[in-house]
């Protein structure tokens, strides 16, 4: 599994629209960047309390690309 496909299954499990969730990937010089977009009504779910729910996929990113040895950035749009 990507990095890509991994934030949008994490990402439609939590929301209560999944249909909404899009993930783009953007290859730059730094690596790769990922923008993850959702509702307005789940953004909170996304990102959760203290930002604990953004920070623990983040964290599930960077070992998946410490693995492929690429840094990867996750950008959480409004």
């Amino acid at each position: 599994m990507q990095q890509k496909e991994l934030v949008e299954f994490i990402a439609k499990s939590l929301v209560d629209n999944p249909d909404q969730v899009s993930v783009s990937e953007t290859e730059g010089e730094q690596g790769t960047t990922l923008a993850l977009s959702v509702s307005r009504d789940d953004l909170g779910k996304i990102i959760g309390k203290q930002g604990r729910t953004a920070r623990a996929i983040r964290t599930l990113l960077g070992a998946v690309s410490a693995k492929t040895k690429k840094r990867v950035v996750l950008e959480i749009l409004e």
